[in-house]
């Protein structure tokens, strides 16, 4: 299942292998601050577990997690 992960700060291109083949796309949101959207297919629930996990030891703030009917 596809998922959209989005998170607080600007993630760059280097972090997409990393985080597991991950799109990565950053916008502005209104209070001038920079969110990070990654975009994955998963194959199942602990692959998604595995890519948050990596996620919270960057210490980034997640803000949602959302599949994605693509």
């Amino acid at each position: 299942m596809v998922y959209q992960i989005r998170v607080k700060g600007e993630l760059d291109q280097s972090w997409r292998n990393w985080l597991g083949n991950v799109d990565l796309s950053c916008e502005t949101a209104d209070d001038g601050s920079v969110i990070t959207t990654l975009t994955a297919n998963f194959a199942d629930q602990p692959a998604l577990f595995g890519a948050l996990d990596r996620i919270r030891d960057l210490t980034v703030v997640l803000i949602s997690v959302i599949p994605s009917h693509e």
